[in-house]
C-alpha cells in the first residue's frame, strides 16, 4: 500500500469576521482542519508552517502529529520538505467544515494520474488542495492556494488528464463564505464556538 501524508498548510489569512481579532481566527480555522485530518484512516497527517508560524502549530497538533516548517506558505515548498512518502496532499487552512470524503476525492485519481487538484468552489482564483505523487513531477508549476487554479496546475503538464480535477468544496475568505456555513453539518468546533462567543449565528 502506498504510504500517504496529508497536510494542512497553515497560509496566512487575509480576512476575519468583524469583531473577531483574525489571529484567534486563523487558529479556529486551522485547529478544525488538523482536528478533521486527524480522523482520516490509511493516511498520515502533518502541518506545515513558515517559521514565524511555528509556535501557532505547536500549539494545536495532536501528539505526535509532524510539523513541517516551509520558506513559503506553498504547496511545492511542503512537498520538496517531505521524504518517505508516495503520494501527498496539501490542503488549505481556512476549511473547518471540509467533508473528510473530499479529501479522499483528492487522493483517488494519484492510482492514475501524476497529480489531482481540487478548486475552490464556486469559481474564482484559488485552489482547496493539491495531491501528487512523489517525487513531484519536473512539468508542475509553482502553485498558490490563494490564486492558482487548475489550468495553471496543467499549464506544463504533457498532457491535460495528467492533472485530475475533483470536488471542490469553498474556504472561508470572506462574508459570503461564512454565509454558507451550515450549523446542521458536523465538526468546526472551534470555528463554531468562536462565532457564537461574539454574537453571530454559529
Amino acid at each position: 500500500m502506498a504510504r500517504r501524508v496529508v497536510v494542512a498548510l497553515l497560509g496566512p489569512v487575509h480576512w476575519s469576521p468583524p469583531g473577531i481579532d483574525r489571529a484567534e481566527w486563523r487558529a479556529a480555522l486551522a485547529e478544525d482542519v488538523i482536528d478533521l485530518l486527524a480522523t482520516l484512516n490509511e493516511v498520515e497527517v502533518a502541518v506545515a508552517v513558515t517559521p514565524a508560524d511555528r509556535a501557532l502549530a505547536d500549539s494545536l497538533v495532536w501528539p505526535g502529529t509532524a510539523v513541517y516548517e516551509v520558506a513559503a506558505p506553498t504547496p511545492n515548498a511542503v512537498f520538496a520538505a517531505l521524504e518517505g512518502y508516495d503520494q501527498a496532499a496539501v490542503l488549505a487552512g481556512d476549511v473547518p467544515d471540509l467533508p473528510a470524503l473530499t479529501v479522499g476525492k483528492l487522493l483517488r485519481p494519484l492510482t492514475t494520474r501524476p497529480v489531482a487538484v481540487a478548486p475552490v468552489e464556486g469559481g474564482g482564483p484559488g485552489l482547496l488542495g493539491v495531491a501528487v505523487r512523489l517525487p513531484v513531477p519536473g512539468w508542475l508549476p509553482p502553485l498558490d492556494l490563494d490564486t492558482a487554479t487548475p489550468g495553471d496546475a496543467r499549464s506544463g503538464a504533457p498532457r491535460p488528464g495528467d492533472v485530475a480535477v475533483t470536488a471542490g468544496w469553498r474556504r472561508l475568505r470572506g462574508p459570503a463564505d461564512l454565509a454558507t456555513l451550515d450549523p446542521a453539518f458536523e465538526g468546526w468546533e472551534t470555528t463554531r464556538a468562536l462565532l457564537s462567543a461574539s454574537g453571530r449565528p454559529a
